[in-house]
């Protein structure tokens, strides 16, 4: 999967929970969202407004794509609650969003690797 279709996969499942997420397909919108901030910083002079902006439409589909990539390691979307612990939290999710996930169906669905 490379980004074009990765941002488009979070993008089209904006507001679904349910399933499994690729490890490239959560890391891919993690860096579109990266770059896209960065640039919005850079273009607006530090502008807070138009990061705003982006986070706050952005939210909602981060949210879902990090819950669908916890559940391709089988694990509860709820886990993303840890990231409000510092550094332990970021640190453990991190590890989470970069473990292989399970082969095979799970109790989330099936392998998206398997198609």
């Amino acid at each position: 999967m490379n980004m074009i279709e990765a941002v488009k996969a979070a993008f089209s499942n904006y507001a679904t929970f349910s399933g499994r997420a690729r490890r490239s397909e959560y890391w891919w919108f993690f860096l579109f969202n990266l770059i896209v901030a960065v640039v919005l910083a850079l273009v607006m002079g530090g502008s807070n407004l138009a990061n705003s902006l982006w986070s706050l439409a952005t939210l909602l589909p981060s949210l879902a794509v990090g819950a669908r990539r916890l559940h391709d390691i089988d694990r509860a979307g709820w886990w993303l609650l840890i990231g409000f612990i510092p550094v332990i939290g970021w640190l453990v999710l991190i590890y989470f969003f970069a473990t292989k996930g399970t082969l095979g169906p799970n109790r989330f669905g099936a392998d998206p690797l398997a198609a």
